[in-house]
């Protein structure tokens, strides 16, 4: 890929670089020769970052043309607000802690030139940031209060304010950051380039690790260049034009700060954020559920004001539900008036609105698989012996599953297909795992999951290696679309 530093005055450009094309911000904005060329990574290290300045319409124009500028303007949207500080800081808590914990001073300040630190001590800190926030050139401020290192500013900087002292290592960095290799292809005929996320720590991830090679090899086949990336690659998703989520997501999370930053980027994501979103708060699901009009277990959202009486209209036993568990951590099973209000109260220290929802005793829990609008596989999951939930932690934390089967969408009952489609269609085109009940001869809608579990072993039973196929041919389609809209064809 084409490298093009923007900057107010070339002449400011500390040095040569091979492969790097120096240009003038107000040439990059008006010449013919930059406006047609896709592909291109445009690197913005304008004097001025701020609202319709000359390097602001540097990183918008980027974006419009089909390139892919650095920073692009939710960064430099993102710099303006002071909840990002916040959010940020308690992102990198533990990591700022750790880092600056022998410094005896009550401020430091660290400066990060694409992505690296002077001090090889504080480089984990400087790379966590630059992957949440990627721009060639920060500075962040830590304060000490109350004992605990706060992160108090970030801001961009431009070439100018490096001090005279760093200018050697910002050279140095900058001629290692554009000299890196081009990722290799595994493939001769590979077109796009597939990024799968992915944590080797996660107790319970969404897909196994013979899964993951299968998805692998299935990409290869379709025509990706696939490469699994972690957290840690968050500063490299521009490089790749899709991204397939296979690690838990959660919307106060990382895993929803990157399928953000990838689609602003511009890579086909599955899971999409809105689908993150929509999908991991049961509120929000219980709620459309209801606008829609599609059978679910009878259901109330309680808050404060109504919990004692509204978890009554839907009888006992309930489960209360916490917005945003997985795996069916959270909830709480009430079995009678007198232990609802010490259930309530736990749970809305945390949320403003909790859910409750009628108690329906089955064997299994229905599982359908959707991929644009597409039943994929159908599952039964079934409960633990001698407990209501598909999934039990005993007190010592270790977490048991009940048994499950697969069946092909064509042995699975029409009616249950027909709702689990609808459920999905209510939330978007992404990948879901539509849960269902079968209670006296009726289906209700429970759940609809993102980023659903997709396992060697279980999920791919019945279709095997077509269905690692098929998500990622379905995948490789929206790419494809995407490339000729933006093409003009």
């Amino acid at each position: 890929m084409h490298s093009v530093v923007v900057v107010d005055e070339p002449r400011d450009w500390p040095a040569e670089i091979d492969g790097v094309e120096v240009v003038a911000a107000w040439d990059y904005l008006t010449k013919a020769a930059y406006h047609k060329p896709k592909g291109l990574r445009i690197y913005n290290l304008c004097h001025s970052y701020r609202y319709q300045s000359s390097g602001y319409y540097v990183s918008l124009l980027a974006a419009a043309r089909g390139q892919r500028p650095l920073p692009d303007v939710t960064t430099i949207q993102d710099l303006r607000w002071r909840s990002v500080v916040r959010d940020m800081t308690q992102e990198l808590e533990d990591l700022a802690q750790k880092s600056l914990q022998a410094l005896a001073s009550e401020e430091f300040v660290l400066s990060i030139y694409f992505g690296r630190n002077l001090a090889k001590r504080y480089q984990p800190l400087a790379t966590a940031i630059f992957n949440l926030l990627p721009a060639p050139l920060l500075r962040a401020t830590f304060s000490r209060r109350n004992g605990k290192w706060q992160l108090t500013r970030i801001h961009l900087i431009p070439l100018d304010d490096v001090p005279e002292a760093h200018r050697p290592f910002l050279t140095n960095t900058m001629a290692a950051y554009f000299k890196r290799p081009t990722r290799r292809k595994h493939q001769a005929d590979s077109i796009f380039d597939l990024a799968i996320l992915v944590n080797s720590q996660e107790k319970f991830p969404p897909s196994n690790a013979l899964a993951l090679r299968r998805f692998v090899k299935a990409a290869e086949d379709t025509g990706f260049d696939t490469q699994l990336i972690t957290r840690h690659d968050f500063g490299r998703i521009a490089e790749f034009d899709a991204l397939f989520i296979r690690e838990t997501t959660q919307v106060n999370h990382y895993t929803y700060r990157l399928a953000r930053r990838a689609a602003v980027e511009g890579l086909v994501v599955i899971d999409d954020p809105q689908s993150i979103i929509r999908c991991a708060n049961k509120v929000f699901l219980a709620e459309r559920l209801r606008s829609y009009g599609l059978p679910a277990p009878a259901t109330v959202l309680l808050h404060r004001d109504n919990a004692m009486t509204a978890a009554e209209s839907v009888g006992f036993p309930c489960i209360l539900k916490p917005p945003d568990e997985s795996f069916s951590r959270g909830m709480v099973k009430v079995n009678k008036r007198e232990e609802l209000a010490a259930a309530v109260a736990g749970l809305l220290e945390k949320s403003e609105l909790i859910v409750a929802q009628a108690f329906l005793p089955t064997e299994f829990d229905w599982r359908v698989g959707v991929l644009d609008g597409e039943p994929l596989f159908v599952c039964r999951y079934y409960m633990v012996k001698h407990h209501w939930q598909i999934y039990r932690t005993n007190t010592a934390g270790k977490v048991s599953a009940g048994n499950a089967d697969t069946l092909s969408a064509a042995e699975a009952p029409p009616a249950l297909i027909k709702l689990a489609l609808s459920a999905a269609a209510m939330i978007g085109h992404g990948l879901y795992g539509v849960d269902i009940k079968e209670h006296e001869g009726r289906y209700y809608v429970v759940e609809v999951n993102d980023n659903p579990s997709i396992d060697a072993g279980c999920e791919d039973k019945i279709l095997g290696p077509e269905l690692y196929s098929r998500i990622m041919q379905a995948i490789f389609n929206r790419v494809q679309k995407s490339k000729e809209r933006s093409s003009g064809k």
